[in-house]
């Protein structure tokens, strides 16, 4: 896919925003939500059928991550939205890769003394190694 990188955009704002005010605004989830409507009505994306499929995978799990591990809000609707840019089964190696790099920030975070973590940095490196094994 041509367009795959587009989403890079909004998730660096992510991460910016996020490692300054520990929020993600909400403009990044819903203009990830606009760009996969219309690179899948463009015919840039694989289809309906994954879009949806991973934005569904991403609600539920989303909603998991907030309910009991403590995942904030902007950081629910992120990864949500990313469900359907990448699309199912592209979203479960984005989860293996933010895993890894949310890991490795994490003992860096714990290193620096700090307890907390903002994870949208981790997405947006899951979503870049990503890429880069799709290509």
């Amino acid at each position: 896919m041509q367009y795959a990188w587009v989403p890079l955009v909004p998730l660096a704002a992510a991460a910016l925003v996020d490692l300054r005010s520990r929020e993600v605004p909400d403009w990044i989830p819903v203009s990830l939500l606009v760009w996969s409507a219309l690179a899948t009505t463009a015919g840039w994306a694989r289809g309906w059928t994954p879009l949806v499929l991973g934005l569904v995978c991403g609600i539920v799990l989303a909603f998991l991550l907030f309910r009991f591990a403590r995942f904030g809000g902007g950081d629910v609707k992120l990864l949500a939205a990313l469900g359907a840019a990448c699309g199912w089964p592209d979203f479960a190696l984005l989860l293996y890769y933010s895993a890894i790099a949310g890991g490795l920030l994490a003992l860096v975070a714990l290193l620096r003394g700090h307890r907390d973590l903002a994870y949208a940095p981790a997405l947006a490196l899951g979503f870049t190694a990503l890429l880069m094994t799709r290509a």
